[in-house]
């Protein structure tokens, strides 16, 4: 299988969120039938908790063997554990907490409120120590010799400045190429502290399906398919091994290319 790009658009977030929710239903079966479990990168965000709440949604939604389903994330606020902020807590609200999944499946970054029994150990710098943490527990569910999970399906945001997780321009994180996962100081977007993948784990997956919609996304996307540097517009710098898909509404679509938009879709 070669990677490819492709712009699949919507006529709305409505209609973008059930395409893709349908998408994934039907390549986890797929990727069951070939593989004993599964790897998924869940992103938070607007648009992405919307997927998810349509996966929640759908009738095919208990097709899925969701005991062989391991969920990570691309990025982490550092905030309490019940903090609606945080990414885990809009996914399980949307769809985690309704489907049969094992909570040992569901591979959530340290909190910054967690108790001393489930905080990260090492040193006085909790947010080093949580990252640190979650680079072991990468590690301790990759195949041999390697450093971080194969994953299936990676979903990522995108933002009005072309982030992707916590990885943003100009700064040293869209970067890095030895860590699997950093800290995240003084972001430019509240919360000022998160963690994130960095960019070799997240094109590491088989699939990078990048989720977006608004007219806001549109200079970021555009930019991005034609060729900007990672630097400036961190989403250039993606690529799953085998395909990367834009999933986009008809707003944040205004600028792609035409001969990247697959047709008739």
């Amino acid at each position: 299988m070669t990677n490819d790009r492709r712009v699949l658009v919507h006529q709305n977030t409505q209609a973008l969120a059930s395409s893709v929710a349908a998408r994934f239903l039907t390549n986890m079966v797929d990727v069951l039938q070939e593989q004993d479990e599964a790897n998924v990168v869940l992103t938070g965000g607007s648009v992405g908790i919307a997927v998810l709440a349509a996966i929640n949604d759908s009738a095919a939604r208990d097709t899925i063997d969701w005991s062989r389903v391991n969920f990570w994330w691309g990025d982490e606020r550092w905030v309490a554990r019940a903090d609606p902020e945080r990414n885990e807590v809009q996914a399980r609200a949307a769809l985690l907490d309704h489907i049969n999944v094992p909570s040992a499946n569901i591979h959530s970054f340290a909190a910054s409120d967690d108790s001393p029994e489930t905080a990260p150990e090492g040193g006085t710098d909790a947010l080093a120590a949580a990252a640190a943490r979650y680079t072991a527990e990468l590690l301790a569910h990759a195949p041999e010799g390697a450093p971080y999970p194969r994953f299936d399906v990676t979903f990522l945001g995108v933002g009005p400045d072309g982030h992707i997780a916590s990885l943003f321009p100009h700064r040293s994180g869209i970067r890095e190429n030895e860590a699997s996962v950093i800290t995240v100081r003084d972001s430019p977007k509240p919360p000022a502290d998160r963690l994130s993948l960095t960019r070799p784990v997240l094109n590491s997956s088989d699939r990078v399906w990048l989720v977006l919609a608004g007219s806001d996304k549109a200079s970021a996307l555009g930019l991005a398919l034609a060729g900007a540097s990672r630097d400036e517009v961190p989403a250039a710098g993606i690529k799953g091994r085998y395909r990367t898909m834009y999933f986009v509404d008809s707003d944040a679509a205004a600028q792609v290319p035409e001969n990247l938009i697959a047709p008739a879709y």
